[in-house]
């Protein structure tokens, strides 16, 4: 019966996915049919859920099936991370006029990803504050014992990991093995060798112009072609948010969520809060708040149900140059930089809330304006090099409660809720690389507010 049952629940799932094919085939547009997945999948994956239960051998074995549209579309997004990295900065250096922006877009866009963390970072320490949590104490289960293991077993890794040494494994040392990804911060090793060859192209331009502009040319050709493949990837998205919303949905402990509820209710409520932040950074640059998120919905509904900030680095960059007017070069740099630097979810809010929460437990004063001070620094400092994809937050957590000597085992209590806090956390990260785009657009002079302001440039994928 189980298999029976197991393969009714897929045969639903692969008539859903020619409902989506049919909205395709008939135009129906793209911002629609991505949220009619999204819709899909929470309304499918909670009646499994609810039918079903946390556990049952008929969802496992249904989701493995489920997870080759899901995680097979994330592997497809992450396949492009890198090219997509390198081409998109070097890209932007060869698309300036004037190397003297250069500086401007890079400062600009460092700063408000940083201020914006360490925000963040102020925001989860009061929600921690405010909801009562500093000193709480939460269930150890099977999963959690478990998880609590292979993190001390992570935790080695991070170990008496100071911060000079934190800021030289960002160098990279064979920058073949960061485009094969093999370390947590291969992304932004990648990111610093390809600044290295805008610089060298910059120099070559200003001495042998011919060759530069054959290189220019090429690095064009290679842009075009990685996008063209962004478009057929994009392509596939309505049909991997409704799978991987089902999955979400359909393996989430609902027991377990209500017994952190307390827990969930402050980060939803930190991270809500720094997407006001954000309407009000973007007030202060003229921007319409209202105008950013509703056309900024499209790629932070993918980023909620992903919960991969690297995998949403195409809708990212798409987003900022056609729905929100910012200029090539600054949404290449805001975009790549914003996945390994400054994530404003994963490593500002979460890790600065679980210190706050432990920190009691070893007799530190959570009030005390020293040890706030000191983490919002070390959390600000540790968001340098976060890998922008599953895991990223907890290896930031790490690094911050072994700066500040406090446990890590806070990290694997959480564990049954960690998927859901995730989603919300990833969102605020690709919100925070989307503002810094337009913010350091703005401050250059490059933002397009007829693109800002019109109502039908959004993100659209040929069908």
């Amino acid at each position: 019966m189980t298999t029976l049952f197991t393969v009714l629940v897929i045969f639903v799932f692969v008539a859903l996915l020619v409902v989506f094919y049919q909205m395709q085939k008939r135009h129906v547009k793209f911002s629609n049919r991505v949220f009619a997945g999204l819709g899909a999948g929470i309304i499918f994956g909670g009646i499994l859920q609810l039918l079903l239960g946390n556990g049952s051998k008929i969802i496992t074995q249904a989701m493995e099936w489920i997870g080759i549209v899901g995680n097979g579309y994330i592997s497809l997004l992450q396949m492009l991370v890198m090219p997509l990295v390198f081409i998109s900065i070097v890209g932007a250096f060869t698309k300036m006029k004037s190397s003297k922006k250069l500086g401007k877009i890079s400062a600009n866009v460092l700063v408000t990803l940083l201020a914006t963390t360490a925000i963040a970072a102020l925001i989860g320490i009061v929600a921690v504050m405010v909801f009562g949590l500093d000193g709480a104490t939460f269930t150890k289960g099977a999963a959690e014992t478990a998880r609590i293991k292979e993190l001390a077993e992570r935790q080695s890794m991070v170990q008496n990991f100071s911060i000079p040494q934190q800021i030289l494994s960002f160098i990279p040392s064979n920058v073949f093995a960061d485009f094969a990804g093999t370390r947590p911060t291969s992304t932004i090793g990648v990111v610093i060798f390809a600044a290295f060859v805008g610089i060298a192209f910059l120099g070559v331009r200003r001495k042998a112009p011919k060759e530069a502009e054959f290189f220019a040319n090429l690095i064009d050709s290679l842009y075009k072609i990685v996008m063209r493949i962004v478009t057929l990837v994009l392509r596939l998205t309505p049909y991997g948010v409704f799978a991987l919303m089902t999955n979400v949905l359909a393996t989430s402990d609902f027991e377990a969520i209500v017994n952190l509820g307390k827990f969930i209710l402050a980060s939803y409520s930190a991270l809500i809060v720094v997407l006001l932040i954000h309407s009000v950074i973007l007030l202060g640059v003229k921007v319409n708040p209202v105008t950013f998120f509703k056309k900024a919905f499209p790629a932070l509904s993918f980023a909620f149900t992903s919960r991969s900030s690297a995998g949403t680095l195409p809708m990212n960059i798409e987003t900022q140059t056609k729905a929100l007017g910012v200029d090539e070069a600054t949404a290449n740099f805001a975009g790549s930089f914003g996945i390994s630097i400054g994530q404003n979810g994963c490593a500002g809010v979460y890790p600065a809330m679980l210190a706050t929460i432990v920190a009691p437990t070893v007799g530190i004063d959570v009030f005390d304006l020293k040890f706030i001070v000191m983490l919002i620094a070390i959390v600000t400092i540790s968001s340098f090099g976060v890998a922008g994809v599953g895991g990223g937050a907890t290896f930031a957590s790490l690094i911050v409660l072994g700066a500040m000597n406090l446990p890590v085992a806070i990290v694997g209590l959480v564990i049954s809720v960690e998927p859901m806090i995730d989603m919300a956390r990833t969102a605020v990260n690709v919100s925070g690389s989307m503002v810094a785009g337009v913010v350091t657009s703005e401050r250059i002079h490059e933002l397009d507010r007829d693109i800002l302001r019109d109502e039908n440039a959004s993100i659209e994928v040929n069908s």
